[in-house]
């Protein structure tokens, strides 16, 4: 009964954040014009602003959301840590790195997103290689170790940004705190969102049980090693994806399996999709705001899902001490 209603109820959100998303902006556009448009009816002014501005980005925010928030979900079942988010094993570092050399060369668009994607992969497999050694892979030693490239990663983008041209220095900083302004339509990424959901969701009773414990899953039948390294894998591939798209944003995959828990979905079959329609909807809302708040200039989301999330996890972590305290 729960799945009956809550997706649902996400997916209605998802449509009407993405029609607000393509009604609201400098260029005022109305419900009824925008019907036109899709109909094939519309204005040259408002069908060259929605499909060709509008459009793309409503796409990309919901897509990185939603990539972002599954991606969380992930992380946060394989460290066992509930302030586990996307970022955390220096994924974005990578990916960041990788875009601002490109950017220092001069690399058009494809450049820019390859060697972002090319980053991202190269600090995934680095964090991997390095915490699993020639010991055991733990999730406390693949957290530490992840910590220490990001730091690292932190480190060569100051220099890069050190050296830095002044005129290309704004266009690198939006960009890592989370830009959307030039994304293009996400097919890739779409692609990758609906594989990496698909396969995450085959695998929900086996995420279920994890979260009791290696221990427990081992004891249920669960091939433990290669589980972990399947969500590694497949966390930091939607993490990858989701940088490339807009740069570092962060919150969206800390705060919304973290939402949907509270609600009292637990069952990963249902979370996981919930948290792409909720993450990806919430993504949209921020950019709809980033972009009219101070109309005609643009605040990079990332900045604006800081400064929502913050608060926002708080009251959630209050409020989740709150029902435990009632339990108790």
């Amino acid at each position: 009964m729960r799945a009956l209603t809550l997706i649902p109820l996400l997916m209605v959100l998802a449509l009407v954040s993405l029609l607000m998303s393509l009604a609201s902006g400098s260029v005022s556009i109305s419900w009824q014009d925008l019907q036109s448009v899709f109909s094939g009816n519309g204005e040259e002014l408002a069908t060259q602003v929605i499909m060709q501005l509008r459009w793309p980005r409503a796409v990309a925010a919901f897509t990185t959301g939603a990539l972002l928030s599954v991606a969380g979900a992930l992380m946060q079942v394989l460290l066992r840590n509930p302030l586990a988010d996307p970022y955390v094993l220096g994924i974005s570092g990578g990916a960041a790195t990788g875009a601002l050399l490109a950017l220092l060369l001069g690399l058009g668009s494809l450049g820019f997103h390859s060697a972002a994607f090319g980053g991202a992969l190269f600090s995934m497999l680095l964090v991997f290689g390095l915490s699993h050694g020639s010991g055991s892979w733990t999730t406390s030693r693949l957290l530490l170790t992840g910590v220490v490239i990001a730091a690292g990663w932190g480190a060569v983008i100051g220099f890069l940004l050190a050296l830095g041209p002044d005129q290309g220095l704004r266009g690198m900083l939006f960009w890592l705190m989370g830009d959307l302004s030039y994304a293009p339509f996400p097919a890739t990424g779409l692609l990758v969102l609906a594989a990496g959901l698909l396969l995450a969701i085959a695998i929900g009773r086996s995420l279920n049980i994890l979260t009791y414990g290696e221990l427990t899953a081992s004891a249920l039948g669960i091939s433990v090693i290669p589980l972990r390294r399947g969500i590694y894998l497949l966390a930091s591939l939607l993490s990858a994806t989701a940088v490339t798209l807009a740069g570092s944003i962060g919150f969206v995959g800390l705060i919304v399996p973290h939402m949907l828990r509270l609600a009292g979905v637990r069952d990963h079959r249902l979370l996981l999709p919930a948290a792409a329609l909720l993450g990806g909807s919430l993504l949209i809302i921020a950019d709809t705001l980033a972009r009219t708040l101070l109309a005609p200039h643009q605040l990079p989301v990332g900045i604006l899902t800081a400064l929502v999330g913050v608060p926002l996890f708080l009251v959630l972590l209050h409020h989740s001490r709150s029902v435990h305290g009632e339990a108790r």
